[in-house]
């Protein structure tokens, strides 16, 4: 396996893992009972460690079959793109297309042995376990057994490389060591991926070892607020941001925030609802301040823009005491005239 084959197979878990339920939000909507506990959240939480930092759940089957996602498709379609989507399938053996009903994932901002933290992702849908064990045991992975369970484990440079371009050195407090990245079956329908150590702690949790997300009360806390969507991520910012390890003049422009939630649905168009927990009242004062700054400069921006018009007026602040809410409907309209404003693209070649 190549090192720029290995970042996109990589990144690609990640992204449908992780990047649906941060970057495409949904609005609060009913569920299939059968995906949740009675506790609250998706089952699969029961696999994540107590010390999660940030999780994350995308119904990827809803959002892959969203008219939204369709019309991306048709915009930005290109060769590279369907190469790489083949090229992952041909690697792995997974489809994320037609393979994967949903994602859950989490992030241990303290584990995995590395100033990053370690990640983690877990997939319910259909998989050739047979198939995808040799296919990336064919690229230069190696198996190992676990508790009883089969680690197909890769050595691999680790999460901020991958995200970067290679060519851009990194700051010298990440690590430049590869890190070991497995892939193990937990279940019939059931696929771990990530950091070694996080996916080992997922079969010690499905063997009845240790604490789960479950029991971090102030996680599930925020878990359970969220209703339920076909989208969401809740996670502690604070830990984030310290141990981003930020310069002082970019930290300290950073608003006091605790925790954050991001939760919706997509269909047409996104639907999102967005919300902060500073660390006081007066941090949140503030904060919402800065927002509706930034609100009545976009309702500025686009007065004259009938096509922005719907999003512009969705967008509604609230919060009180030490929270901070922003809700907004981002219609197709706007994602087609966001399309319409890029440089096109030059004419292939004959």
């Amino acid at each position: 396996m190549t090192v720029k084959t290995r970042y996109f197979v990589i990144s690609s878990l990640l992204i449908v893992g992780v990047g649906l339920g941060t970057g495409l939000v949904a609005y609060y909507v009913g569920f299939p009972t059968s995906a949740f506990i009675a506790s609250g959240g998706p089952e699969e939480l029961r696999y994540l460690p107590s010390t999660s930092t940030v999780v994350a759940y995308a119904d990827v089957r809803e959002v892959m079959a969203s008219e939204l996602r369709q019309r991306f498709r048709e915009a930005v379609a290109s060769d590279a793109q369907e190469n790489g989507r083949r090229e992952f399938q041909e690697l792995t053996g997974i489809n994320v297309e037609t393979d994967i009903d949903r994602v859950v994932a989490g992030l241990d901002a303290n584990g995995g042995g590395n100033s990053k933290g370690a990640g983690v992702v877990l997939g319910r849908g259909r998989f050739d376990e047979v198939k995808i064990e040799a296919l990336m045991r064919e690229h230069g992975a190696h198996v190992d057994t676990y508790k009883g369970k089969r680690l197909i484990t890769a050595e691999t440079p680790n999460f901020p490389r991958i995200a970067a371009d290679p060519s851009i050195p990194l700051p010298p407090s990440v690590s430049q060591t590869p890190q070991s990245f497995s892939l193990t079956f937990v279940e019939p329908g059931l696929v771990a991926l990530g950091t070694t150590s996080l996916v080992q702690h997922v079969v010690d949790l499905h063997s009845g070892g240790g604490e789960s997300a479950l029991t971090n009360d102030g996680l599930m806390e925020h878990v359970k607020a969220l209703g339920s969507g076909n989208v969401w991520v809740v996670g502690r910012f604070d830990v984030l941001k310290a141990r981003a390890q930020l310069p002082p003049a970019v930290s300290d422009r950073i608003p006091p925030i605790t925790w954050f939630a991001v939760s919706g649905r997509i269909d047409g168009g996104i639907q999102a609802a967005l919300s902060a927990e500073a660390r006081d009242e007066e941090a949140a004062k503030n904060l919402r301040d800065v927002v509706r700054g930034f609100l009545a400069l976009a309702k500025l921006q686009t007065s004259s823009k009938p096509e922005y018009q719907r999003f512009v007026d969705s967008l509604e602040l609230r919060g009180t005491g030490n929270t901070v809410a922003l809700s907004v409907d981002v219609p197709a309209q706007v994602f087609d005239a966001l399309r319409a404003a890029l440089p096109k693209a030059p004419p292939k070649k004959e």
